[in-house]
């Protein structure tokens, strides 16, 4: 299945992004940890290019946590200052004043040489659809200034918010690119529900999610699930067993694979199926 979800708005976005990018000192980019590569905007780097840059590791309570020690250590060899958070819990949130002072302390040093002292660092918030920029914000500021949800695009414009005398924070609508060169970024994003679940045809996703675990995570859907899963079984026999294991059946007692599919995403998506990385970094060697 080819995962491709580019509507309308977001070509408005972005070119809201590039008319405010001259106001801003800093872009503060949210990946989910799960998908540190494929949850970054290509357009946001191109966009950034001449701006201070923080890479935040948000969602990292649902992502295996020795991948998220080396994906800090990724980034960290790019030269981009990066942090571990989880914007739900506030867990990391006090660190981040103290990264953008230093993310900025060049402009900093500029602005007292010519005298201006106390001018806030303008930071813009950037990241792909459902990634938490707004729960993000709203923890950040220790109050629900901007709305929040579990859909794709709920933020649609920009908004500006004064977090203290030294930080302004623009945020700004979730955005993907036209078109995901690399098929496997298109279904990572699908997995994490950063794609329109309305377009999907969630067996077919169940049934790829299904086949990265058995290779990457062998025992979680065993204990989640209650499951026998031998080499043999197909993918689809496996979604199958979860249909029978969770009662999943039409009213003419057919197993409901369509239900079944959601039950499994909706256990990814929260961590039910414990800490996964769907894109692991090991060192030296190649991503896989």
């Amino acid at each position: 299945m080819n995962y491709q979800w580019y509507p309308g708005h977001m070509t408005k976005a972005k070119r809201m992004m590039q008319e405010n990018i001259k106001l801003i000192d800093l872009l503060i980019e949210l990946v989910d940890a799960r998908v540190p590569l494929s949850s970054r905007n290509p357009d946001i780097d191109e966009l950034g290019k001449n701006k201070s840059r923080i890479v935040l590791l948000n969602k990292s309570d649902l992502a295996d946590p020795v991948q998220n020690k080396r994906w800090i250590e990724y980034f960290k060899a790019q030269g981009i200052y990066v942090l571990e958070i989880n914007s739900r819990t506030g867990a990391g949130i006090k660190s981040i004043q103290g990264l953008v002072q230093e993310a900025c302390k060049e402009k900093i040093e500029r602005d007292r040489k010519r005298g201006i002292v106390n001018r806030p660092v303008r930071a813009m918030v950037v990241g792909i659809p459902n990634v938490g920029k707004s729960t993000f914000i709203n923890s950040f500021a220790g109050k629900a200034c901007t709305k929040t949800g579990n859909k794709p695009g709920v933020t649609k414009g920009k908004q500006w918010i004064r977090l203290n005398k030294s930080l302004e924070l623009l945020d700004t609508p979730g955005i993907l690119w036209p078109k995901f060169e690399d098929a496997a970024v298109g279904m990572r994003l699908a997995f994490i529900g950063s794609i329109n679940d309305e377009i999907i045809i969630m067996e077919e996703l169940a049934c790829d999610l299904i086949h990265y675990i058995r290779e990457w995570y062998p025992d979680a859907l065993k204990e989640r699930f209650g499951l026998e899963i031998t080499d043999e079984m197909s993918d689809a026999e496996v979604l199958s067993a979860i249909a029978e294991n969770r009662k999943c059946y039409t009213k003419g007692e057919q197993l409901d694979l369509e239900k079944a599919a959601s039950i499994l995403m909706d256990d990814f998506r929260s961590g039910r199926l414990g800490r996964i990385t769907l894109e692991h970094w090991m060192g030296a060697e190649k991503n896989e």
